[in-house]
């Protein structure tokens, strides 16, 4: 009997001992894809930075997509997953807190992408400017860092001698900016205006030059000023702008008549009247040479600044006028207040002992005037309006 219990304790304890290996298995196998999670976590946010080459006097545009930083927000979508995450996005050069001037950014909603736009300037031909993108999950609180390395290349035909500047009503400025838009508003120009280089030099809102929020019915849009340059004289159709009639009626605020308007119509509204026409290659340049002569001074070398040992200066005397005078005015007029509120008490009391209650209704004082004429003067109390007043009634007696 003891053999058998024996072996009836070593079957349950084999039985007991057999599902410890399947659980460390379990438990291995769950380590190692926390690890591997952990691991992907940090590198999808560890990315190589972006490096983008727009030319100068070009306009530059660059997309951050909300697709791209989904991935990098807990928890992680799975293959066919739809994440729909509200995320927005801060940009800044690295080391300050805003963009570089010529660059600008727009984000209409949180579920939009962010686009940064702007036109690089010759200063900055070959500094590489990097900005930092922090995307932002408003539902997760997670963020995320990126960095766009722009390197401004100088453009050979920079910049471009005749330039153009549209104002299109119908259209936003993010709207604008997509490439298929933008693509369909340069062919449109090159139709009319018939270069053989053709660039878009920069893009504003309205709402920057000074424009009003549009009132949100019938879909109104804020509009777009939209700068383009080419190697050839403005064409005719263009130039009707300047003409005498149609400047006449801008001032009278009715639409110019251009020919070529139908060929934009079918998609952008353009506002003729603030069309500006820029040629670079008659503007004089406003650097004239100095002429030394009577008031020009003469040059001084270079500078040498002031030594290190400067004589202290002693401000004491100025400290004490400063004070003294506002001071001695001051004293002035509190004893001339003081005179006038204290000594002058007499004469006051007087006046107020001598009140028309203590007062005979008539007093007659006799006055003596010329020889053989007597005068007397009567003083009567009246009131008028309740105001106790005297008045002098006079009669002549001829004595």
């Amino acid at each position: 009997m003891q053999q058998r219990w024996r072996r009836l304790e070593e079957r349950g304890a084999m039985q007991r001992c057999t599902p410890e290996p399947r659980s460390q298995s379990r438990r291995s196998g769950g380590a190692l894809t926390t690890l591997l999670l952990t691991v992907y976590t940090i590198l999808s946010k560890v990315h190589s930075d972006r490096n983008v080459y727009p030319s100068a006097g070009v306009l530059f545009v660059h997309v951050l997509e909300r697709e791209y930083f989904k991935g990098e927000f807990p928890p992680y979508p799975k293959p066919g997953e739809i994440s729909n995450d509200p995320i927005t996005f801060n940009t800044n050069l690295m080391g300050y807190p805003d963009r570089p001037g010529w660059l600008r950014y727009i984000q209409r909603t949180p579920y939009s992408d962010g686009v940064l736009y702007g036109s690089p300037t010759i200063e900055n031909v070959g500094k590489p400017t990097i900005i930092e993108i922090t995307a932002y999950n408003r539902r997760t609180f997670e963020t995320a860092r990126h960095n766009l390395i722009i390197n401004i290349m100088s453009a050979e035909d920079f910049p471009l001698p005749y330039q153009a500047e549209f104002f299109i009503k119908n259209m936003n400025v993010e709207e604008m900016l997509a490439s298929e838009v933008l693509g369909d508003f340069l062919g449109a120009v090159k139709n009319v205006w018939q270069p053989e280089r053709l660039n878009a030099i920069n893009i504003t809102s309205a709402l920057d030059r000074g424009g009003r929020v549009p009132l949100p019915i019938n879909d109104m849009k804020e509009g777009v000023y939209v700068m383009v340059g080419a190697d050839v004289p403005f064409s005719s159709c263009l130039r009707e702008v300047e003409n005498p009639q149609n400047q006449l009626r801008c001032s009278q605020e009715m639409e110019p008549v251009i020919t070529c308007d139908k060929k934009f119509r079918t998609q952008f509204s353009i506002d003729w009247c603030k069309i500006s026409l820029v040629d670079k290659t008659k503007q004089v340049s406003t650097y004239q040479d100095v002429i030394r002569g009577e008031g020009i001074l003469p040059d001084g070398g270079e500078y040498k600044p002031p030594p290190d040992t400067l004589k202290s200066r002693d401000y004491y005397s100025d400290f004490l006028i400063t004070l003294a005078v506002p001071s001695a005015v001051a004293l002035v007029l509190f004893l001339i207040l003081a005179y006038i509120m204290c000594c002058r008490r007499e004469g006051v009391e007087k006046r107020n002992m001598q009140t028309p209650e203590n007062l005979p209704h008539q007093t007659q004082i006799p006055q003596q005037q010329t020889a053989g004429e007597f005068r007397m003067t009567t003083f009567q109390r009246f009131e008028v309006n309740g105001i106790p007043e005297e008045r002098k009634l006079t009669e002549a007696m001829n004595l």
